[in-house]
């Protein structure tokens, strides 16, 4: 090799020696940040616990898969070193063990421990977790999060709506924002506004916001009142962006709160985090008197009858399929899910008794007993065996349902086995676990056609945006449960009082903003 040549191989070998060193260092400069979290929401008026395996706890990278923005060359992911903790969400359902909650806790805080330091954390909650033995889950999960990860780590936590904000919260967490939609249509949405907000204040170096204001406002309403497809909710939603959106400004979220819990901190909430106070103060009093002012305009999003005037109305309909939310014992909003009443109430009726009767779908009943003897008798099979009220028996007890075996399929996330089984005119699905019935496919995929069907019947509250999409006409049936909608029959102990519309005649509280000290500050 002659000394140019060598010269010519050295200069490429220091370049790319360079380039290499370059980025070891643009690397080790981008911040690092942890995701962690736990989700449910719990009934506390449903006999039913919640156990670890419910939250299907995730580790490691297959967080990721949780987030769109967050996979692979994308622009979030890049901008930033992630260290995905533990993540676990749960089906709504009753309160949680302490023992499952101690457990997941335990590895979260350890799996922190192991991989800090960190610049920021992604605290991704529902926030309308029960517990046995706390008033305030996710308060308490934050302060131990921070006891570990430290004082200065910027946290950015994103919730449901639906989920309940107290003052330890608001304080531990840095930046906070909430889903603007209900149907949940901009969940991913909501949940990337708190990562950018957060990546945001690392990258300009502003960190922390300079003023949290945070507003408790006395009302308790259930979701199926409080939509954002229609007014009032839609109207007062639309206020959110356009105080958010003011600089000085990171964010703004109101919280309507989980009705279906019995604690001091069940109520609405509204929050405004930014650098300027007078706009974060007056930007948080004005959602919140906004809130306050359409109180008594908030009705049911859809037409709400018994039962029995609900199956009336469904069989004189010439519009199919008549969709009926069964919704006192919704699984998706804290139900045991395995409440009987309906369905024992449906299977009485003559109109269904012949195979040739109105088409019926009813999604579903748990039944593991029913299912794994179904198992062994296989589709086409006569079935006798008992299903539902292994949880929550205070309205019916268990039934004995006794039909043809149409369809077997296992390997569902929640459900595991599925079972349709045909009795009279009337298909019921039977479960070996809970499971709610959101999608088209989640019929289909039993071989039933609900687009086909003349009623279906939905263990639901509101309809999902594809359940939404194929009724033909929709009623929501008032049944008995753990997230019963006559909020005044559940018998409130824990709340605070007064509060709308239990006190409907209450004088109009003060909605003034309130400073939350910054989570650096020792109390």
């Amino acid at each position: 090799m002659n000394r140019l040549s060598y010269c010519y191989l050295l200069f490429i070998v220091l370049a790319i020696s360079c380039q290499q060193n370059q980025k070891e260092k643009e690397k080790k400069e981008l911040p690092r940040i942890a995701i962690a979290g736990l989700g449910i929401e719990s009934s506390t008026f449903s006999p039913a616990l919640t156990n670890e395996e419910a939250f299907h706890a995730q580790i490691g990278d297959s967080i990721f898969t949780k987030y769109p923005f967050l996979q692979k060359d994308s622009l979030d992911r890049n901008r930033a070193q992630w260290i995905p903790t533990l993540v676990g969400k749960s089906l709504p359902g009753g309160t949680v063990t302490r023992e499952a909650y101690e457990s997941l806790v335990d590895k979260t805080l350890k799996l922190l421990k192991e991989n800090g330091p960190y610049d920021g954390l992604f605290f991704d909650i529902h926030g309308a977790m029960s517990v046995v033995g706390l008033k305030d889950a996710e308060g308490d999960l934050i302060k131990r999060i921070r006891e570990v990860i430290g004082p200065d780590v910027l946290i950015s936590t994103s919730m449901d709506l639906h989920g309940n904000v107290t003052e330890q919260l608001a304080k531990h967490t840095d930046l906070i924002t909430c889903y603007r939609m209900a149907p949940h249509e901009d969940a991913i949405e909501s949940k990337k506004r708190a990562v950018d907000n957060l990546l945001e204040r690392l990258e300009n170096g502003k960190g922390r916001p300079n003023f949290k204001a945070w507003v408790p406002v006395p009302i308790l309403l259930p979701g199926e009142k409080t939509s954002t497809r229609i007014e009032p909710g839609k109207g007062l939603y639309a206020k959110v962006p356009e105080v958010a959106n003011q600089e000085g400004v990171i964010d703004a979220a109101i919280w309507i709160g989980y009705a279906w819990a019995d604690e001091p901190r069940n109520h609405a909430v509204v929050m405004v985090t930014g650098d300027d106070k007078e706009k974060v103060a007056k930007g948080a009093e004005t959602l919140a008197r906004s809130f306050w002012e359409v109180r008594n305009q908030f009705e049911f999003v859809a037409p709400t009858a018994t039962l029995d005037e609900s199956l009336k109305l469904a069989l004189e309909s010439k519009e199919h399929p008549y969709m009926i939310s069964d919704m006192g014992d919704n699984p998706t909003a804290g139900g045991a899910g395995d409440v009987t009443w309906t369905l024992e109430k449906l299977l009485a009726r003559p109109e269904f008794k012949s195979e040739n009767g109105p088409s019926l779908i009813y999604a579903s009943i748990p039944g593991p007993e029913f299912v794994g003897k179904a198992i062994e008798i296989g589709v086409g099979g006569k079935i006798k065996a008992k299903a539902g009220a292994a949880v929550d028996h205070r309205f019916s007890g268990p039934l004995e349902l006794e039909g043809t075996i149409e369809a077997i399929k296992h390997g569902d996330k929640n459900a595991e086995v599925e079972v349709v089984v045909k009795i009279g005119s009337i298909h019921v699905i039977v479960t070996k676990k809970r499971k709610p019935y959101h999608f088209l496919s989640d019929f289909t995929n039993l071989g039933l056609n609900p687009k086909e069907t003349d009623i279906v019947v939905v263990k639901i509250g509101y309809l999902v945006p594809e359940l939404y999409d194929m009724r033909g006409d929709w009623i929501m049936a008032l049944t008995p449960g753990g997230v019963d909608q006559d909020l005044e029959r559940l018998g409130y102990k824990g709340i605070k009082r007064p509060m709308f519309p239990l006190d409907k005649d209450m004088d109009n509280p003060d909605l003034s903003a309130r400073f939350i000290p910054a989570s650096n500050i020792t109390d």
